[in-house]
């Protein structure tokens, strides 16, 4: 059997057993980070390029956009995974290296809505999508990651899944649509090593690429069962010898969407365990940032390569400056949405503390890579202090979650300033109660 048809097989397995509460309540709470990451999405440059260019899409069409404007299905998951993607903020599968939320809860969306789906047919769908793309992407592992951005690629399957599911494919259908999103999966790490707009553009073209894929099966269009493992498949063209022989071992009984990482800060997540470290020192002895002398990071590789830029110069590069985020987060207390507005960027003391900090790679850190995000933090006080601390996780990691009212506070402070505060609140409302709603946000 092949993968495609161990996942269809699954799914249609899927499709007759009732959720498990817990898996209920976590697939919640990644559509509330979701939400939470969509809307500061919306005002970013790519997302209003795309608004321009999809204009005949728009305003018409089943689905519909965050702001409500009526969409067709894809422009809907195109724009509304971009968005998801832009702002840096949305959720992690930390084992697959894969941010699932941004296309795969975008193509269910899309999905639900053009078949008038319920609140729990679409939590359903969410949870299939994770659950499929997540293997996928351990599968691929680090080779992979090494070039392919795998929010791009393996994001696709999580939406083609998602899709599927909602459009009630059957085993043979689901197994197709599988096959032809692989043929459309996409995204270079190199898209974004230079500053660049493309990057958010992944997530939403895994979106639409995998709704499409669902669509076409649903038509009866076919594709190759074998292009996941066969000898001249995804996984020997992205990856290095994958094995995929245990994929399917856990389905059912170990939910990935369980354990997702979700952004305490904002940014690339490589960067965390650093600013965590960073801010933790700084708790514990009381520091000021002009007390700081020095400042020293070892990371695993992955971090230092994506988060590379050293003296940033836009918003983009200074999202992916392991140096400004952890000077930012020293001199400012914390690396919200503000610290990417221009005043911040060129604020003198964060760039004076950047010149004092250096990277490196830490071995052992690196060898628990991608299982484990860890930084250790010196610091070097002018005083002549010498202070460390190692981070093993991030705050958000599944070792130390957001809580239920942190993911609340996450989509109140960043839905607040797009639609407003009593909006926001009575969405917050409704997505804790989605899987009793007839209809969809």
């Amino acid at each position: 059997m092949h993968t495609t048809q161990i996942f269809s097989r699954y799914a249609a397995e899927f499709r007759q057993r009732p959720l498990p509460g817990e898996v209920l309540h976590h697939a919640k709470r990644a559509v509330i980070d979701w939400y939470a990451s969509l809307f500061p999405g919306l005002a970013t440059a790519p997302v209003k390029l795309l608004e321009e260019t999809l204009a005949e899409d728009l305003d018409r069409g089943n689905a519909r956009l965050a702001s409500g404007r009526p969409a067709t299905a894809r422009a809907a998951a195109l724009l509304n995974g971009t968005a998801a993607h832009a702002a840096e903020i949305d959720d992690s599968y930390r084992d697959a290296m894969y941010h699932p939320g941004a296309a795969t809860i975008a193509a269910a969306l899309a999905a639900g809505h053009e078949r008038n789906a319920t609140g729990l047919q679409f939590l359903r769908g969410v949870v299939l999508g994770y659950e499929v793309s997540t293997r996928i992407g351990i599968v691929l592992g680090r080779p992979h990651y090494k070039f392919w951005h795998s929010t791009g690629t393996v994001g696709t399957f999580g939406a083609a899944a998602a899709a599927a599911g909602l459009l009630e494919l059957d085993e043979s259908a689901f197994a197709h649509a599988l096959a032809t999103a692989a043929t459309f999966a996409a995204g270079l790490q190199q898209a974004f090593r230079m500053d660049s707009m493309s990057k958010p553009l992944h997530a939403g073209r895994a979106a639409e690429a995998g709704l499409l894929a669902a669509q076409l099966a649903r038509r009866g269009l076919t594709g190759s069962l074998d292009v996941l493992d066969g000898e001249a498949g995804l996984g020997q063209a992205m990856s290095t010898g994958p094995d995929w022989s245990q994929v399917g071992a856990t389905l059912g009984s170990d939910f990935h969407i369980t354990r997702l990482t979700f952004k305490n800060h904002i940014g690339c997540g490589h960067t965390f365990a650093a600013i965590d470290g960073a801010l933790e020192l700084q708790r514990l002895y009381g520091l000021q940032a002009s007390e700081i002398e020095r400042v020293h990071i070892a990371t695993y590789k992955p971090a230092l390569d994506i988060a590379c830029y050293e003296r940033p110069t836009t918003a983009n590069e200074a999202r992916f400056s392991l140096t400004y985020v952890v000077a930012s987060a020293l001199v400012h207390g914390s690396v919200r949405l503000a610290a990417y507005e221009p005043a911040r960027l060129d604020d003198p003391v964060t760039r004076a503390l950047m010149e004092r900090i250096s990277v490196s790679v830490d071995p052992e850190i690196d060898a628990a890579f991608p299982g484990q995000r860890a930084a250790r933090v010196d610091i070097e006080t002018r005083d002549g202090r010498r202070l460390t601390h190692l981070q093993p996780n991030r705050k958000g990691d599944p070792e130390q979650p957001l809580s239920d009212l942190e993911l609340e506070d996450k989509l109140i402070e960043l839905a607040s300033p797009v639609i407003g505060i009593d909006k926001a609140r009575a969405l917050l409302a409704r997505l804790w109660i989605l899987d009793t709603s007839e209809s969809l946000p």
